[in-house]
């Protein structure tokens, strides 16, 4: 029986995988990804095979994982961060079942929210969602309700694929939905390139946010009524009572 495993490999550098995900590579007769993700853990696996294609190729990423796995082969398929967060695993599962003698399993990696918080500061030190602003497999009106009820609860949000050549407009309607909430002065942040080559992270208000240039290789950070800057890092308290 052959079989996939669905790894997520974290923001981007090797140190940044754990071990579990490491193993379950290193093990594999063959890696597959989308051609970016492929790219950045080649240079840790000399001598493996590996399968490579595009963006917006993902049932046939998972197809050919699954079917090198009926095969009898055992197929690590990669995803940037966390291998179910707006991974693979997912798709993988729900496929799964057209393929005889295969067995599935996901690794779970550091996913953007957690190692881009980390570069602000501690931007997420409380109650959090994790929201992605691409409308591919989403409408943008769920999307917007999900921004409305998050900025009502006062939580702090992680946004995922915030802009693109196409969706160039997204972060700004998104932070006007956010601005019947929350003030405009609201601790925000994003990060480019998180554990990657061209790193940058920067802080900003809401109100600044919303005209800030972003791509998909940015992650967002929107804080709460109690988010703060201290000593130039973004901080959400959790609530501790110090002194």
């Amino acid at each position: 029986m052959g079989k996939v495993t669905v790894v997520g490999i974290g923001p981007g550098k090797f140190e940044g995988m754990t071990m579990e995900a490491d193993e379950a590579i290193r093990k594999a007769d063959i890696i597959v990804g989308y051609k970016k993700y492929v790219e950045l853990v080649m240079p840790h696996y000399e001598g493996k095979e590996f399968f490579d294609n595009g963006m917006r190729q993902e049932e046939v990423r998972c197809r050919e994982a699954l079917k090198m796995a009926s095969e009898g082969k055992d197929v690590a398929l990669v995803c940037s961060g966390d291998s179910c967060v707006y991974g693979m695993a997912g798709l993988v599962y729900q496929l799964a079942p057209e393929f005889e003698n295969v067995e599935v399993s996901a690794i779970p990696g550091v996913t953007a929210a957690l190692s881009g918080s980390s570069v602000l500061g501690a931007a997420l030190g409380h109650d959090f969602a994790v929201i992605s602003l691409s409308d591919l497999l989403t409408p943008w009106e769920l999307i917007v309700k999900r921004l409305d009820a998050c900025a009502m609860a006062d939580m702090c949000i992680a946004l995922y694929n915030p802009g693109s050549h196409k969706r160039t407009d997204y972060l700004k309607k998104a932070c006007d939905v956010l601005l019947r909430h929350k003030a405009p002065e609201t601790v925000c942040g994003t990060v480019n390139n998180i554990g990657r080559e061209g790193q940058c992270a920067k802080t900003m208000t809401l109100a600044e946010l919303r005209d800030t240039p972003v791509d998909m290789f940015t992650t967002v950070f929107i804080g709460n009524s109690a988010t703060k800057i201290i000593d130039g890092k973004m901080v959400t308290p959790r609530g501790y009572r110090i002194g």
